[in-house]
């Protein structure tokens, strides 16, 4: 298999690569990865290759497989409006330079797995989503929803698309538990308003399995590109496109993973930050806070995937950073 990752070098995108590498070569199999990138200095393990942006815009290589996970963290500052623009920005180019490479490229790839989150439901409570809900409209789901439809130009050049809308991914390495592990050491850890607000999570291990398993999944049936499922949306030339929620099976409340979080490090857990402070802390950013989303793996389950990680538990004491 040839891939081509944009983001490869990020909190997903490597771990994925440094797995796949690994099946493959226990396998047996032939594999190739290619990382997009912006510096063509950039550190990179010996077994893949880089190409720039400037790279892809003349290439005349041929790849199997993309996949666009390029995109700053939607948490990591606050959402002025400068910070909105930059969210989309970098969703968007690296996506428009991936279908102008589509467009062009006489040996079309036969997937892309584009990247999106949950975040495109929209805050919902505790009502349960799966793939086929609808949403509700705010600036998470304006912004998953604009990449989302972008993406699926794809289909126009005839290369199928696997939408992923990915939850709170669980991995000491980084994302949310990286950035809490060190107050909940120091005994600072705590609930974030009632605690009531439902997480919906999936461990790294399982995102990357997901992954892998939606790729091959695919790649094994390619010769059918007209199959699709109850999760496969409607594009204008019955090009296919699957979406797939990459969360766990056991979503939990904000109480819940906090306790869990706690005793997994021997910790108290006595703290609680009040609405009112996490929304002065976070302006509109808080909502990711303090507003719940109770999203399954529908078409995950459906599909076969057995995940390795099914509760927060397993998440936290089976990963080693």
């Amino acid at each position: 298999m040839n891939i081509l990752i944009s983001g490869g070098s990020g909190f997903l995108g490597s771990a994925f690569s440094d797995e796949l590498i690994k099946r493959y070569r226990t396998q047996d199999k032939d594999l190739h990865i290619t990382w997009l990138t912006r510096d063509s200095s950039q550190t990179h393990p010996e077994a893949i290759s880089m190409m720039t942006y400037d790279e892809l815009a003349s290439s005349d290589k041929s790849f199997d497989v993309i996949l666009n996970l390029a995109g700053a963290g939607i948490a990591d500052s606050r959402w002025s409006d400068a910070r909105k623009e930059q969210l989309l920005a970098s969703r968007i180019k690296p996506t428009e330079s991936l279908l102008a490479f589509m467009k062009r490229t006489s040996i079309k790839p036969k997937l892309m797995v584009s990247g999106s989150a949950i975040g495109w439901y929209g805050a919902q409570g505790d009502k349960p989503l799966t793939e086929s809900s609808g949403f509700k409209t705010d600036f998470a789901h304006q912004l998953c929803h604009e990449w989302e439809q972008l993406a699926l130009k794809a289909t126009e050049h005839g290369v199928p698309v696997a939408i992923v809308r990915t939850g709170v991914v669980i991995h000491p390495d980084g994302g949310m538990l990286g950035k809490l592990l060190t107050p909940f050491k120091m005994g600072l850890g705590g609930q974030l308003g009632d605690g009531k607000q439902i997480m919906s999570w999936v461990s790294r291990e399982d995102w990357v399995g997901a992954v892998i398993f939606i790729i091959e999944k695919y790649l094994a049936n390619y010769a059918d590109t007209q199959t699709t499922d109850d999760h496969s949306l409607e594009t204008i030339n019955d090009t296919p496109v699957l979406v797939y929620n990459l969360t766990a099976p056991n979503p939990v409340t904000n109480h819940t993973f906090t306790k869990t979080l706690g005793a997994w490090l021997h910790r108290s857990t006595f703290f609680t930050l009040p609405n009112f402070l996490l929304k002065l802390i976070f302006g509109e950013m808080s909502t990711l806070l303090i507003d719940g989303q109770k999203v399954v793996p529908q078409a995950l389950q459906d599909a076969g995937y057995d995940f390795k990680q099914p509760t927060l538990k397993q998440a936290l004491e089976e990963q080693s950073s």
